[in-house]
């Protein structure tokens, strides 16, 4: 029997005996550029940016697709990025902040919020951007510091 490893992904991610790669970064596990966090929500740096600060927003609770969460989590995960995005343009000189949801690589509900200085700078298929880690610590410590 030839069992894809996503369809197992999914399944221990619905029975919760798999932690997403997510949950690993929230845990300390794995490391992260973090932005900001609080009691149910975390902000970091994507190590693949297609902009200078490309950032992250998670639910620290496992859920593999965003409209699956309960309405008012999904209004505090919003309103959660939404304070990100604020402290990510200030930080990072652009346009607008814009939102994604995909969400189709990690089983873990997650908020794309990439700065824009014109539409292609959405553009998930475009080279990806490299930054060194005193770089990426900067930026994280820039947006960090104008989350309120």
């Amino acid at each position: 029997m030839n069992i894809s490893r996503s369809f197992l992904l999914k399944q221990n991610q619905k029975n919760y005996d798999m932690a997403s790669i997510f949950s690993l970064i929230i845990r300390g596990d794995i490391p992260s550029y973090k932005v900001a966090e609080d009691d149910n929500f975390y902000a970091f740096l994507d190590i693949n940016p297609v902009a200078k600060g490309h950032t992250l927003v998670i639910p620290k609770k496992e859920i593999d697709y965003i409209f699956d969460m309960p309405d008012a989590e999904l209004g505090a995960f919003n309103i959660f990025a939404k304070k990100v995005a604020l402290a990510l343009q200030k930080a990072v000189p652009c346009k607008r902040i814009g939102e994604c949801v995909m969400g189709l690589e990690v089983p873990h509900a997650h908020i794309h919020l990439i700065p824009m200085t014109n539409e292609k700078d959405m553009d998930f298929r475009k080279e990806k951007l490299k930054f060194t880690p005193e770089e990426m610590k900067e930026i994280a410590d820039s947006i960090a510091s104008n989350f309120i």
